[in-house]
């Protein structure tokens, strides 16, 4: 949602709350030959996750690894906070 700040309550639980931050533009490497990751925070124990992707791949390609790769092991977020980069739009 765009416009004015708003008050994001604090987690009361582990993976409730996450950031996510794309990182994009690296130097293709490693077998596959990544050129990018997805950062995902969890604002309650501050831990994190890294999924790495190709910058090309369609975004039900990265909304795929998300599910496959995050769901898993940390379950459903109530609230995910994006950082208005355009991979989120």
């Amino acid at each position: 949602m765009y416009g004015l700040l708003q008050h994001i309550e604090e987690p009361k639980k582990p993976w409730e709350t996450i950031k996510m931050n794309w990182v994009t533009g690296l130097v293709p490497g490693g077998k596959e030959n990544f050129n990018a990751f997805l950062v995902i925070v969890d604002r309650h124990s501050k831990s994190f996750r890294f999924v790495k992707f190709h910058k090309e791949d369609a975004d039900m390609d990265r909304a795929l690894l998300f599910w496959n790769k995050i769901i898993p092991t940390c379950g459903v977020p109530k609230v995910i906070i994006g950082d208005g980069d355009p991979n989120f739009k």
